[in-house]
């Protein structure tokens, strides 16, 4: 992998990262969605399926066999710890499956990861960018979102990492509080400065 430059783009949940993303992609940056991978891994690898199963609860697991994904939001998402054992079960197989993809990139990749740091996916990205919001703002789009009450998106947020930790550990910081505009402005402006380094 030294032939590429990788950009590790995460943040907490409600504060615009798949936004960035989507800008990055636009901008011409392959771009590894760790959520969708963890989908596949669902779907494609039964081991992994029947460790969550075994931890959260066999009734996640659907009669037709598939995964019931809200279900296990609601037990993973509970607490920090129900969080990092999630976590702990499905990252090694995320890891896994980025580098195989990675295999195949030139040039730079970006991981579009919500749990970059977590996964310690972190360690091999050359320049990591975060995107935040205040809790509140979070809170409102997480429940506009996913059509979860107020109280099951302040879980979320209580489990995830603070805002300074992913300020101390970030190249680069997005506030995204107000409207959609300004802030794809500031990425869009990220993005160009990212591109001359790196492409």
């Amino acid at each position: 992998m030294a032939r590429i430059k990788i950009i590790g783009l995460t943040g907490q949940s409600g504060a615009g990262k798949s936004t960035a993303a989507r800008l990055f992609e636009e901008n011409g940056f392959t771009v590894i969605n760790a959520d969708t991978l963890v989908r596949n891994i669902y779907t494609a690898n039964p081991a992994c399926l029947k460790a969550v199963a075994a931890s959260f609860g066999q009734d996640i697991i659907l009669p037709d066999g598939t995964l019931d994904r809200r279900l296990l939001a609601s037990r993973a998402f509970s607490s920090a710890e129900n969080t990092a054992l999630l976590g702990a079960l499905v990252h090694p197989f995320v890891l896994a499956e980025t580098l195989k993809i990675l295999k195949n990139v030139k040039g730079c990749a970006v991981l579009d990861a919500p749990q970059l740091f977590e996964s310690n996916i972190d360690v091999i990205c050359d320049r990591i960018v975060s995107v935040t919001a205040d809790e509140a703002v979070r809170i409102r789009r997480i429940t506009e979102r996913d059509g979860i009450s107020g109280e099951q998106a302040g879980e979320r947020v209580s489990a995830q990492l603070s805002e300074d930790f992913f300020r101390t550990h970030s190249d680069d910081v997005i506030e995204n509080n107000g409207s959609l505009a300004p802030f794809e402005q500031r990425l869009t402006e990220l993005i160009q400065t990212i591109r001359t380094e790196v492409m």
